[in-house]
C-alpha cells in the first residue's frame, strides 16, 4: 500500500510571537480589579474618615464598593454576556427576597430602606461584583493579597499600640490593639488581620511547585506573625472563628500537612505568647473569660445575653417576617430585660471617654430573624450554605486532581467558615463591613464560577 503523505505545515512568518495564556491574563485587562482592591484596603484610613463610629455613614471603601458594581454593569453591557449561570444567580440573589420582604412588611417601611440598600450592598451586589469581575485564580490571588496587605498594615500598627500604651482602654490600660479604628470599633483590627492571616496560610499551603519557595516561606512567616495582633485585639468572638477556620482549612489538606502545620503553629504560639510573654497573663485570662459565661459574666456578656433575648423576644412577636429592618434599636427596650446596660465604654487610642449605644444584639443571625423573620433568616443563611458547601466540594475535588490553584480554594473555605462562625458573636457595622461583602464574593467565585475560570491557575 502506498504510503499517505500530509504537507509539511506552513511556517509562520518570522517574529511570530504566541501568546503564553489568553490574552485576557495579562495585566492591563487587570484594571477592573482596582475597585475591589480600593475597596479592600481603603478601610485602613484613620477611623474618623472611614465611617465609623461618628463619622459619615458612607465612607470611602463604601464608595469603592459601589465604583466596582458599576464597572461591573458597564462591563456586562459592552462585551453583552450572559451575566451569571442560573445556580449562581439563585444562591447570590436569594438574600433579596428577605430583604424585600422585610422592608415590605414593616412599621414604617421609608425608615427601613436605608437598611435595604446596605444588606444589598453587603450581601448581593458586592459579592456578585466579586464573581464577575475575577477572571482567573490569578485575580482571586490579587484581591486576597490586599487582605494580606491590610492585616499587615493594622497589625503592626496595632502592635504599636500595644507597646507604647496608645490602643484602646482595656482593664483601666490603654493597651488594646485596635488600629487604625478607634475604640468604637473593636473588632475592626481583629476582623481584618484575621481575613489576611487566612489569605496568608492559604499561600503557604499551595501545592509545592505551583509557587516559589520564598514566596510560601514568607507567606507562613507572616501568617505566624499575624498571631500577635489577633492575640493583642483581646476579641474572644475572632479567636473562637479563627482557630475554627484553620482547622477546618488544614483538615482539607491532608492528615499529614494538617498534622505538621498545626505542630508549627502551636509552636510558634508558645514561642510568642509564652516565650516573650506578649499579653500572656491578660490573652488566658480572656480565653478563661469564654468558659465563665454561665458562672460569673462580665458585664459584656451579660448585655449581650441580654441583647439575646430580646432578639428572640422579637422574633416570637413576629415569626414570619420580624420586626422590619433597621427595627432592632426601636424594639430593643420593650423586649430587653432591667439587666441590660444603657451602653458599652469606649475610651483610648486617641478618643476621649464616650458612652456607646447597644444598637445590635452582636449576632448576625439573631439579628436577622428579629428584622426580618424566618423568611429572611432562611433565605441568606441558605445562600451562605450553599457557598459553604460548594466551595468544600469544588475544593475537595480540586486536591484530588492535583489542582495548581488549590490555594484559592483554601481562602475561600477558610474565609467563609471564618465569616459563618463569627457571626455567632458579630454582626455587621463599621468600615469594615463592606469587607464581608468581599468575602462572600471570593467564596461564592470559587463555588460558583464557571470551571474553566477557576481552572486558570
Amino acid at each position: 500500500m502506498a504510503a499517505v503523505l500530509t504537507p509539511p505545515a506552513p511556517t509562520p512568518p518570522a517574529g511570530t510571537r504566541f501568546p503564553s495564556r489568553p490574552s485576557w491574563g495579562g495585566w492591563r485587562s487587570r484594571w477592573p480589579l482596582l475597585p475591589l482592591v480600593a475597596t479592600v484596603l481603603l478601610p485602613a484610613l484613620p477611623h474618623g474618615a472611614s465611617g465609623g463610629g461618628g463619622g459619615p455613614a458612607v465612607g470611602p471603601a463604601d464608595l469603592a464598593s459601589g465604583l466596582a458594581v458599576l464597572v461591573c454593569v458597564g462591563r456586562l453591557l459592552y462585551l453583552r454576556r450572559r451575566p451569571l449561570s442560573a445556580a449562581a444567580a439563585l444562591v447570590l440573589g436569594l438574600p433579596a427576597v428577605g430583604f424585600a420582604v422585610a422592608t415590605v412588611t414593616a412599621a414604617d417601611p421609608a425608615a427601613a430602606l436605608p437598611g435595604l440598600v446596605r444588606y444589598l450592598q453587603v450581601f448581593v451586589l458586592v459579592p456578585i461584583a466579586v464573581c464577575l469581575l475575577l477572571r482567573d485564580a490569578h485575580g482571586f490571588r490579587i484581591v486576597a493579597g490586599s487582605l494580606v496587605l491590610l492585616a499587615a498594615v493594622q497589625g503592626v500598627t496595632g502592635v504599636r499600640q500595644y507597646v507604647t500604651g496608645t490602643g484602646a482602654s482595656y482593664m483601666g490600660e490603654d493597651i488594646r490593639a485596635v488600629g487604625t479604628f478607634g475604640p468604637s470599633d473593636i473588632m475592626g483590627m481583629a476582623t481584618v488581620v484575621a481575613y489576611g492571616l487566612l489569605a496568608a496560610a492559604a499561600c503557604a499551603l499551595r501545592t509545592p511547585g505551583s509557587a516559589p519557595a520564598w514566596l510560601r516561606a514568607c507567606a507562613a512567616v507572616l501568617a505566624v506573625a499575624l498571631i500577635v495582633p489577633l492575640a493583642l485585639s483581646f476579641s474572644r468572638g475572632v479567636w473562637i472563628a479563627t482557630a475554627a477556620a484553620v482547622l477546618v482549612a488544614l483538615a482539607l489538606t491532608g492528615r499529614r500537612q494538617a498534622l505538621t502545620s498545626l505542630a508549627v503553629l502551636g509552636a510558634a504560639g508558645v514561642v510568642v505568647v509564652g516565650g516573650f510573654g506578649i499579653g500572656s497573663e491578660m490573652i488566658a485570662d480572656r480565653a478563661a473569660s469564654v468558659t465563665r459565661v454561665t458562672s460569673t459574666p462580665d458585664r459584656s456578656v451579660s448585655d449581650r445575653y441580654a441583647m439575646w433575648s430580646a432578639a428572640g423576644a422579637m422574633w416570637r412577636e413576629q415569626p414570619a417576617a420580624g420586626v422590619g429592618l433597621k427595627g432592632f434599636p426601636d424594639h430593643r427596650d420593650g423586649h430587653a430585660s432591667i439587666g441590660l446596660s444603657s451602653g458599652s465604654d469606649t475610651a483610648g487610642a486617641g478618643q476621649g471617654f464616650r458612652r456607646q449605644a447597644l444598637l445590635s444584639p452582636h449576632n448576625m443571625y439573631l439579628l436577622v430573624l428579629s428584622e426580618q423573620g424566618l423568611i429572611g433568616l432562611t433565605a441568606l443563611v441558605g445562600s451562605w450554605a450553599a457557598i459553604l458547601v460548594g466551595a468544600i466540594r469544588r475544593l475537595r475535588l480540586a486536591r484530588s486532581r492535583g489542582h495548581a490553584a488549590l490555594d484559592c480554594g483554601l481562602a475561600a473555605v477558610a474565609l467563609m467558615t471564618w465569616q459563618s462562625v463569627n457571626f455567632l458573636y458579630a454582626d455587621i457595622g463599621g468600615p469594615t463591613t463592606v469587607l464581608s461583602g468581599v468575602v462572600l464574593g471570593l467564596a461564592a467565585w470559587w463555588a460558583l464560577a464557571e470551571p474553566d475560570r477557576v481552572s486558570a491557575a
